[in-house]
């Protein structure tokens, strides 16, 4: 655990962050406020450095797999919820939320897949899954 009480990298022991972020100025926030601005500067600042050892299907451009910024942007979520919890909070993150996403957005067969951290984002992969339009009135609006 870091010094500033939050779990993840210590920030004396990674590059200092790219954005202007509570760890970056040393200020804890308060209980319900978030720590990170939004899921790129977690993503920047946090799961960067801690996952650098695994980078081989990642893409520098994340925010260009729509799959890829709706996970990033749960486990951002999640984290900041869970941060809260001084006593399990770390644990249920990281097995609950954490691995299973991180193993996804980074399986060889994943959201990133063709895309490389050396060559960079790969475009023209993202594609829509085949869909028909139901039935009318095979679903109710639940709104």
């Amino acid at each position: 655990m870091s010094e500033l009480g939050e779990w993840g990298p210590d920030p004396d022991d990674i590059d200092q962050p790219a954005h202007d972020t509570a760890a970056a100025t040393n200020v804890t926030p308060a209980p319900g406020e978030l720590f990170y601005a939004n899921a790129a500067e977690f993503v920047t600042d946090f799961l960067a450095p801690m996952y650098a050892h695994t980078a081989s299907a990642w893409c520098p451009q994340w925010w260009k797999h729509a799959e890829g910024v709706y996970r990033l942007e749960a486990l951002w979520r999640a984290w900041e919820y869970l941060r809260q919890d001084p006593n399990t909070g770390a644990s249920v993150w990281l097995l609950n939320h954490c691995d299973p996403h991180m193993a996804v957005l980074l399986s060889t067969d994943g959201p990133f897949k063709g895309c490389n951290p050396g060559d960079g984002h790969v475009d023209g992969r993202a594609k829509r899954l085949k869909v028909e339009v139901p039935t009318p009135g095979l679903f109710l609006n639940e709104r």
